[in-house]
């Protein structure tokens, strides 16, 4: 009832907001309409009358002067006639005008100043009139002024009329609007969902089994889809119940926070004995030379931070670029090895890639096209013939070093990641149809406009549709691609189960937001061990009360140069912070090969080094610009006791650094300032969310952060991080690899089954 009377009164308001608006339309549009025409024939009026009065003015003869006027002074609505001096005193008038004619009107005077016709409304008595003043020219020069009083009571009285009309109207349009109203409602909404609530208290009781959908109801259709995701739950939970009867060592409730023994647990019954493939560009652990030994680096990036934990979790395959210096001197005969060093958990194969393989394939096509192509940030993206060449051969030989790892296997489950390799899932399907393939899309999907720039748009989108699931971050980058391949392909798309159907093979397009693990490696020592932050400030020179952190791959979409400039502002705007606040900017270079990557990085630079400049003193800074490739170990101290982090993307898919602070922020404490273009953001709610092109708000919530009360701090805080815990890494593994599992493949082709 009270969801039926909140949707009456908001129609009703709806409609009494379009019958005001619209009826203060109509009588203005009608006001002026009378006015323009009432004004129309006062100047008709008014000029046919100059030419007898304008002689008589100059001379001594005011009885011709009355007679005139008040022979012209008995016309339709018109009110009376006075004629002014060039003084302003009137001369003459219709004698039954009387008292209504002022000594001098503001309309005369008006008129005889400017040296034109006035008209305006004026109020005598009970009485509305429209007073037209025109000045009487003789020979060039202004004499006098000839008025006009107009009866414009029948102005009112239309206006009146309009407004009771509409009025009628909106009473006889609410009561249909409420009736009809009622009747859908009981009709489509109350009267079903009383069935399904009995249906359901049956399936509660025992009476309904769910394994039996043909016992189910009849009812609307619009209710079709909750009853088949009832229905499946349900399926679900006997299934899980059964798992667990035949498995009660495993202990895994639903309800159970998501972690890695859970993920574990999960991944063993799923997977039945399967590995778990993962394909990506980038590898999770590098070797590069040290001098005369080799280190091993962890590449700077929310891919290899989201997936290293998951691959831990499964004991999985990790198929990526050996991009390394000293790659190939770590792995064996099968270009394999085990990773982490010291504690591995997974493996990992290498593919090489040749000098210009790797310009062609990732510096050209894949960041210098698909990159720009997917992020609106307002670099025009750089399609060639020769970078697609190499595009299509690195996917194929990604391929073949898959194809040669799953050779034995049966069934085997693949996850591709992002945009770099989009060709592969139907190269898979072709030598292996019956693998079960996703692939999971990193960054956002413009819409079908955008996305129409690349040459080879067909090819790229054919190649995805190959996979059993493609993921995205958030529903509406799911709903750009189904627009996009409803613009470019042949296909039968599926808007309520969010599937396309080309050549009888079926994929799935889902949301999956990324997340980040529980408990990060961040130094893994305890909030009391970790650096203070005198001691951290002691580290890079600078004495400051309060500090700001960034963390970012060097990046034009992240939105470095803006976030300095709103830095700036912030000192501008409020002086009182100088020497009090201090931002530190951890940057990680990126793709350097490529011109406007080094580009960002000279702006950068200057940029920091001009506000420095300009702010600092002797032992302050306001920004410290730290350009190295930063460990978890290194990033950790800093999200600890910074005070704020910003994250201010132009366009993000998700951006994992916004998860990564709250994750570390174990104190409940520290403000997250984040652009609303990035995926976290529709998540993390409780940070300050801003328009990184807004440098004006932006420096206010600097500002906004450093004066927040403590209590409101970690309020914010708790409850970002109650929800990074509950939709972590694991969970998003878990949903994905489950689906992808859960499917059933029938001669190459692919439908969910009933339970995923």
């Amino acid at each position: 009832m009270k969801i039926t009377f909140r949707l009456v009164v908001s129609l009703v308001l709806v409609v009494a907001l379009v019958a005001i608006g619209s009826s203060f339309y109509q009588v203005g549009e009608e006001k002026a309409r009378l006015t323009s025409e009432l004004e129309r024939r006062a100047i008709i009026l008014a000029e046919s009358l100059q030419e007898s009065v304008v002689p008589l003015i100059g001379s001594d003869s005011p009885k011709r002067l009355n007679r005139i006027v008040q022979r012209f002074g008995n016309r339709a609505r018109l009110q009376g006639i006075a004629v002014y001096d060039l003084h302003g005193r009137a001369l003459a008038s219709t004698s039954d005008l009387g008292p209504q004619v002022p000594e001098t009107a503001p309309q005369v005077a008006k008129a005889l100043t400017e040296g034109g016709p006035e008209g305006s409304y004026v109020r005598a008595g009970d009485q509305r009139l429209y007073v037209f003043s025109i000045p009487l020219v003789d020979k060039d020069e202004t004499v006098g002024a000839l008025t006009l009083f107009h009866d414009a009571s029948y102005i009112d009285v239309r206006l009146e009329e309009i407004w009771k009309h509409n009025l009628i109207r909106f009473l006889i349009l609410s009561v249909m609007v409420v009736a009809i109203t009622l009747v859908v409602v009981r009709w489509s909404i109350t009267g079903p969902i009383a069935q399904m609530a009995g249906w359901i208290k049956e399936l509660h009781t025992g009476k309904t089994k769910a394994v039996k959908p043909a016992v189910l109801p009849k009812m609307d259709p619009v209710l079709d889809p909750l009853i088949s995701e009832v229905n499946r739950m349900a399926k679900s939970l006997a299934v899980a119940r059964a798992r667990a009867e035949d498995a009660s060592g495993l202990n895994v409730r639903p309800e159970s926070p998501w972690t890695a023994r859970r993920l574990k647990e999960q991944m063993r019954a799923e997977l039945d004995g399967k590995k778990l493939v993962l394909v990506s560009n980038r590898e999770p652990y590098m070797h590069e030379k040290d001098g005369p030994g080799i280190r091993c680096i962890v590449p700077a990036g929310g891919l290899v931070t989201a997936l290293d934990p998951v691959m831990r979790a499964c004991d999985g395959l990790w198929i990526a670029h050996g991009s390394g210096d000293a790659d190939r001197e770590t792995v064996d005969g099968n270009d394999t090895l085990r990773v982490p060093p010291g504690e591995p958990a997974y493996t990992l194969k290498r593919v090489w890639l040749t000098r210009e393989e790797e310009d062609g394939y990732y510096y050209g096509f894949a960041n210098e096209g698909l990159w720009p192509l997917c992020h609106i940030t307002h670099n025009r993206p750089e399609f060639r013939l020769e970078d697609w060449t190499y595009y299509r051969k690195v996917n194929e030989k990604f391929a073949d070093a898959l194809l040669t790892e799953i050779a034995g296997e049966e069934s085997p489950l693949v996850l591709v990641q992002d945009y770099h390799l989009a060709l592969l899932p139907s190269l898979i399907k072709e030598k292996r149809p019956d693998a079960k393939v996703a692939i999971f899309w990193h960054i956002p999907w413009p819409n079908p406009e955008a996305y129409g720039i690349c040459p080879w748009r067909q090819e790229i989108l054919q190649g995805m549709l190959g996979s059993d699931i493609i993921g995205f971050h958030i529903q509406f980058h799911c709903n750009n691609f189904l627009e996009t391949v409803d613009r470019f392909l042949e296909s039968k798309i599926d808007w309520e189960q969010f599937s396309v159907t080309r050549g009888g093979h079926s994929t799935l397009i889902k949301p999956f937001p990324i997340s980040v693990g529980n408990e990060l490696s961040f130094g893994g020592t305890p909030s009391e061990e970790w650096p203070v932050k005198e001691e951290l400030l002691g580290k890079i020179g600078v004495r400051t009360e309060y500090l700001g952190v960034g963390v970012d791959r060097i990046d034009y979409t992240k939105g470095i140069p803006e976030r300095f400039r709103a830095i700036e502002r912030f000192f501008e705007k409020y002086p009182e912070y100088l020497g009090r606040f201090t931002f530190v900017e951890l940057g990680a270079p990126s793709r350097t090969h490529i011109k406007k990557y080094r580009d960002l990085m000279t702006e950068i630079e200057e940029a920091v080094e001009k506000i420095n400049w300009r702010f600092q003193t002797k032992t302050w800074r306001p920004i410290v610009f730290l350009k190295a490739h930063h460990t978890h170990e290194a990033i950790g101290p800093y999200y600890k006791a910074s005070d704020l982090c910003m994250v201010t993307s132009l366009h993000d898919g998700m951006n994992l650094v916004a998860k990564e602070f709250v994750a570390a922020r174990d104190d409940e404490d520290g403000v997250l300032i984040l652009s609303q273009f990035t995926g976290a953001s529709r998540e993390l709610k409780d940070a300050l969310i801003v328009n990184p092109y807004d440098i004006e708000q932006m420096a206010d919530a600097i500002c906004l952060s450093l004066r927040m009360p403590p209590a409101e701090r970690r309020a914010r805080m708790g409850r970002m991080r109650a929800n990074v815990r509950e939709h972590n890494i694991y969970r998003w593994a878990g949903k994905l690899i489950a689906e992808l599992a859960r499917l059933r493949l029938a001669d190459g082709t692919s439908t969910p089954e009933a339970g995923a």
